[in-house]
């Protein structure tokens, strides 16, 4: 099996942006690159190594900790494997519970309460994957940055800033500076706050003009930045 970049993100669920940018930081290398197109080609072992990041990524673990955690000589890749199928299959079971349930409401059958073994099994994994890993200098330094809100409220603030300065410039929401603003915002979310996948990328570029409470405090940086913001998510989720 050998895909290009673009399939293999399709595959994956992550953006052509964010395997650029793992290649860019060593995470996750092309399987090969065409020496004379530049194109980059992913296999089975590049699959196998994304579905590791993503387990760790949805136990909320930064990237420098993921890359710490794999090159480790005593990580057991299997166990990371296993562990990432049930966790899918736990979350999958979760969301198919939450919409038998809303299709019982919408039948006026009343509410059917479900169960969340998703959220206990992530846990319990997290957990696990502290006290294994939390005494490497990335894990401490990722708990820092989360133990410290007031920091990460300003770098996110920061990160709005720049959208404000780039809408003042003129610059289209379908630029490239547009969408490495967005880049940042994304990564700024993910290594401070929660995970936040292109899904919840395009949830948050609506929220930000529906919800008055948002749309406030980004339009603090400038009138009519969350409008901006909103509209710089939207072309960079095409």
């Amino acid at each position: 099996m050998k895909m290009q970049i673009k399939e293999f993100a399709e595959l994956t669920g992550v953006s052509v942006r964010t395997l650029h940018y793992y290649d860019e930081i060593g995470l996750l290398k092309p399987s090969e690159v065409d020496a004379q197109t530049g194109y980059r080609f992913y296999d089975e072992n590049a699959f196998e190594r994304m579905q590791e990041i993503l387990f760790y990524r949805e136990l909320d673990f930064s990237l420098k900790t993921i890359a710490e955690i794999l090159s480790s000589p005593d990580y057991d890749k299997q166990q990371a494997l296993s562990r990432q199928r049930k966790l899918l299959l736990a979350k999958k079971e979760r969301l198919e519970q939450l919409i038998a349930a809303i299709e019982s409401v919408e039948k006026g059958e009343g509410f059917m309460k479900t169960k969340n073994e998703y959220e206990a099994l992530k846990s319990q994994y997290a957990e696990e994957a502290k006290q294994r890993w939390g005494n490497t200098n990335a894990y401490k330094e990722f708990e820092q940055r989360h133990t410290d809100h007031s920091q990460a409220a300003a770098l996110l603030d920061a990160v709005f800033e720049g959208f404000a300065e780039l809408n003042r410039s003129g610059i289209s929401p379908n630029d490239e500076e547009a969408k490495t603003q967005v880049d940042k915002l994304q990564q700024c979310i993910t290594d401070n706050f929660y995970t936040c996948t292109e899904d919840i990328l395009k949830g948050l570029g609506q929220m930000y003009v529906s919800d008055e409470r948002f749309k406030t405090n980004i339009d603090k940086h400038g009138e009519g930045t969350a409008e901006y913001v909103s509209h710089c998510i939207e072309s960079y989720c095409k």
